[in-house]
């Protein structure tokens, strides 16, 4: 039997939470890009190792989407962009969080409302990765393995496919037009 819980985050709940995260940023802004990177994925693999709650899983995979679009090279991620990802994923440097990650059931729930806070924030951009991805995996299905598939041939492709659409949408409203003239 499974019981679900909700949770409602008021505002100061909010300002606390991203204080922490400020704060751990504060303590990161040292550190390479990589160890960054390194301890945010180890972080990934212990809970995916642990006996987690579904709403954590959930969000442990939107956040290795993160990683992954950090470690991506065909995808090229500008630099502000990667340094705004890059202090998103700061809090799962720190192995002092909030709620003790040890502790069955409740140990990754900072982690997760702060994987929601780092997603939500950073949502149109795992929405571009993952279109990219898809974009990829459908050029290398078609052109093969070898095709050189990048951010900018994507940007370019769907570039080309929101002028068509929109060229078909100007067609249609000029024929829907001399249709009802007619008519």
């Amino acid at each position: 039997m499974s019981i679900k819980i909700s949770l409602e985050l008021s505002d100061s709940d909010l300002t606390h939470f991203r204080e922490l995260m400020r704060l751990a940023i504060d303590k990161i802004k040292d550190l390479p890009a990589q160890e960054v990177i390194s301890k945010a994925e180890a972080l990934c693999h212990e809970m995916e190792g642990a006996n987690i709650p579904d709403f954590v899983t959930q969000r442990v995979t939107s956040l290795k989407q993160l990683i992954s679009a950090l470690n991506d090279e065909e995808w090229q991620i500008p630099d502000d962009e990667k340094a705004e990802i890059l202090t998103s994923i700061a809090y799962f440097c720190e192995p002092q969080d909030l709620i003790p990650d040890n502790i069955p059931g409740l140990g990754y729930l900072d982690d997760a409302i702060m994987i929601e806070l780092v997603i939500q924030d950073m949502s149109l951009d795992l929405q571009a990765y993952e279109s990219f991805c898809s974009f990829r995996s459908a050029e290398e299905n078609r052109r093969g393995s070898e095709a050189n598939i990048n951010r900018e041939s994507w940007l370019a492709s769907t570039r080309s496919e929101l002028r068509s659409g929109l060229r078909r949408n100007k067609s249609t409203v000029g024929k829907r037009r001399i249709f009802s003239r007619i008519m």
